[in-house]
Formats: C-alpha cells, structure tokens, sequence
C-alpha cells in the first residue's frame, strides 16, 4: 500500500496534514521532531492491514502541516493532537508516538485518560538527564558574557558570540530549527515527563533500541518503573528508529499487545 493522498484540516487554527487507513479501531501514530508523518507510514501501513484504522497526522512545524505562530510547548502539542482527534471525530483512540511524539502521547494519556486508550511508545523522548557540573558552569559563564556584552553595546560582537556558541555546543535539532520552531524547540526540551509517566494508568508496551544514542536505554528502563503498568521490549542492534529497524517484530508484537488488550 503506498502513502495515501495527504488530507488537510484545520486543526487548532492550523492547516494540518494528515493520511489516514484501514477499518477499525482507531490508532493514531505521532512522529518525531524534525520528521514527519512518512516515516510512520511504514508502521501504520501494517497497523492498517491488521485491522485497525490508522490516522498519521504531521505536527504543525513539520512534513505538509503549517507551522505555530507563535512558539508552541509540550502542552500545545498535546492539546493539538487533542483537537486532531474532535475534528476526526474520535471519541477515543489508542495512541502510538516514536521520541518527540512520545512526548505528546505521554501527557496526553495523563491528562485525558477519558479520551486515549492503550499506548504504544518507541524510544520516547522526555527524560531530562542530569547536566554536569562542567555544562552549568560553561552556560552560566556564556549567559554572564552575553549580558555584559549588552550593557556595554557590544551587539555585533555578542552576535558572533551566540552564533559561536550555538555552533560549538547546540544540538543540530536545535541549529536545524527555524524561525518560531527555535523558541519552541527550547520550550519542550526543558520540560521532563516524569511526572505525566508516573499518572499514565493504562497497560503502555514501550519499544527501544539497544544502540539508540539519541534517547538511550536507560530512558526506556525508566520509562518501564515510572508508568505503573508498562512493558519494555528491547531490540538487540536497532538504533532510534527502532520500530523502523525491526519493522515486521515490531509490528507482530504491537498488534498482539493492542489486541489482547481489546479482547479483555
């Protein structure tokens, strides 16, 4: 099945793209930051086939889908997403989210248990790890120099400054972001999900890669004691995109996990 022609809505006053397929159950599947929804439709193509009915959307930032205007949080994704499923009139869906969407998917299942179902969360993205001693001491002296820089008027020269700064030590998620989705790349990378995890009350199967460098192992095992009733199933040489790299096991294991569910 190739991708379908993209479908646009206006979903939180944004022109918003999305595809969706198959009969049955609804299943909506979140894609990461800087990706878009083409690289869930390998994913949902087999959901699809397996009986549910699978929509994809693009986040407003990314793929086909307008961009906030202004900077969006943690928050506003979710309430996007929220507002995704009233204009597809959903009542209620299963959710599913690869790192960035994972996010989303966590605090949407914290906060609107009355309206998501089971979840389905590969290699998410949340966990705020502990910045050491020689990180906050080189940010609190670039953050001093570019305030001095500013009293005295030296604006020029605290432009290259903060150009040579980002270049050196900012992530390239960060130096790839653009125009408002910079301000709200900060917005949600400084917010950890600890807290949305620990009220997630449904039964959640988390997938991770065993070489995942961007959200390590040990995000996953977390994930696994925080949200109260959560699997995890580790993918022995998969990396971040780790439903991509065992495509079809992930995609038995997702199937028979939604569906033992349902049947109870």
């Amino acid at each position: 099945m190739s991708l379908p022609e993209l479908q646009y809505s206006r979903v939180a006053d944004l022109e918003c793209a999305w595809v969706a397929a198959g009969d049955g159950p609804p299943l909506v599947l979140l894609h990461g930051w800087g990706a878009s929804l083409q690289l869930m439709w390998p994913l949902a193509e087999r959901m699809a086939t397996g009986g549910f009915r699978v929509y994809v959307p693009d986040f407003p930032g990314f793929g086909n889908s307008e961009r906030p205007k202004h900077p969006w949080s943690l928050r506003d994704y979710s309430n996007f997403v929220l507002d995704f499923l009233g204009e597809q009139e959903l009542d209620r869906a299963d959710l599913a989210g690869h790192s960035f969407g994972g996010r989303v998917c966590l605090m949407l299942r914290a906060d609107h248990p009355d309206r998501t179902g089971k979840m389905l969360l590969f290699n998410a993205a949340g966990l705020r790890p502990p910045q050491p001693l020689y990180g906050r001491a080189r940010l609190k002296a670039y953050q001093a120099l570019r305030s001095s820089m500013r009293r005295v008027g030296l604006t020029h020269t605290e432009v290259r400054l903060v150009r040579w700064y980002q270049q050196r030590f900012a992530s390239p998620d960060y130096r790839a972001a653009e125009g408002v989705m910079r301000p709200t790349f900060l917005r949600i990378v400084n917010e950890d999900v600890r807290p949305f995890a620990a009220r997630v009350q449904p039964p959640t199967l988390l997938f991770w890669g065993d070489q995942d460098e961007e959200t390590p192992l040990w995000m996953g095992r977390e994930l696994e004691d925080l949200i109260p009733d959560a699997g995890l199933v580790v993918w022995e040489g998969a990396g971040h995109y780790s439903y991509l790299d065992r495509l079809a096991d992930t995609t038995r294991v997702a199937l028979h996990f939604l569906r033992d569910e349902a049947a109870r």
